[in-house]
């Protein structure tokens, strides 16, 4: 039988979070923030990083974890100092990831867990289980099933309809589930949904929606064990959008407006599309306050300058970033 995903229902509470969370990418919009102002992106980065793993244990603060991204010395356990600097070299390069992509999921594994543990960047090869809080065991899948469960999350991916904020956090869950890896399947969980989140909003590659799971870690493993004796995720769904809503209020009352122009409108788009190609249909799904006209522009200018390359007319006009 072809492996499936955990079940989710479109519940009114997975309704409600979507259109608060829509609202608030709103507000974003019209005070132009699409993309934190550096010194927040940056310290969200370094809160993004600290908080994911110190769910995991990492003794390391948010001070350290500073000077490590400064390149400065750090003292502390080495194992600690090494997961921070794998986080920091994964993080950097977020764009270039395919959610969808096996390929990828194990690039990432790799960079994550190099010199962590000897199965860097390959699938387990043997039996793991997971002691939940309150003494609650999940024994993950077979190892022998576990390739062919990757293989129908990234078709998963790759074909549903679901939304995309949907999405993440059944990719999220279902990682947890499987747990694929021999170590760090917590830290792929939320990497590889915060790739997902990119597609949906390219402010939440400096979102720290990771600092609010910290928060919440209890929670956030009861809706996790929940899921493991139904095999629904719904509730699982619903707790990490709450998250998400929550980290965009922070991100609104940290905030003022920001001017944007069409050099920084393309960076933001870049951020989102990655080398995949797109249409300017695509790109006001991004920018939704700006019109039909001025995204020609904006586009007309990225090619004039080199950042784009561009093929067909008119209506069949694609773009990528060069």
């Amino acid at each position: 039988m072809k492996p499936t995903i955990a079940h989710c229902r479109v519940t009114a509470d997975v309704i409600h979070h979507l259109t608060d969370i829509a609202k608030r990418i709103g507000q974003l919009e019209g005070i132009n923030l699409q993309r934190p102002p550096p010194k927040l992106r940056r310290q969200n980065r370094i809160q993004t990083i600290q908080a994911s793993l110190a769910i995991e244990g990492n003794s390391l603060t948010r001070d350290q974890v500073t000077a490590l991204i400064d390149r400065k010395r750090v003292v502390g356990p080495r194992q600690d100092i090494l997961g921070v600097q794998n986080a920091i070299a994964v993080y950097d390069q977020l764009g270039t990831f395919d959610p969808g992509s096996i390929d990828s999921l194990l690039r990432a594994h790799h960079i994550l867990m190099k010199g962590l543990i000897p199965s860097a960047g390959t699938f387990r090869k043997g039996p793991i289980g997971v002691l939940r809080p309150g003494n609650r065991f999940h024994e993950a899948p077979p190892w022998q099933d576990v390739a062919a469960m990757i293989q129908a999350l990234c078709d998963y991916v790759g074909t549903t309809d679901d939304h995309l904020l949907v999405q993440s956090c059944r990719v999220h869950y279902q990682l947890e589930f499987i747990h694929p890896f021999m170590d760090g399947n917590g830290r792929m969980g939320r990497l590889w949904q915060t790739i997902l989140l990119m597609r949906y909003h390219p402010v939440f590659e400096f979102l720290p929606v990771e600092a609010y799971i910290k928060e919440h870690q209890q929670d956030y493993y009861r809706e996790l064990a929940a899921g493991d004796d139904t095999g629904d995720g719904t509730n699982f769904v619903i707790f990490m959008l709450s998250l998400i809503s929550a980290s965009l209020d922070e991100l609104i009352d940290q905030t003022g407006p920001v001017s944007l122009n069409a050099a920084s409108r393309l960076e933001l788009a870049q951020s989102a599309f990655g080398d995949r190609s797109f249409t300017r249909k695509d790109y006001l799904s991004i920018f939704k306050t700006i019109s039909t006209a001025t995204a020609s522009r904006d586009l007309q200018f990225g090619v004039q300058t080199g950042m784009l390359e561009k093929s067909g007319d008119k209506r069949t006009a694609r773009y990528r970033f060069t």
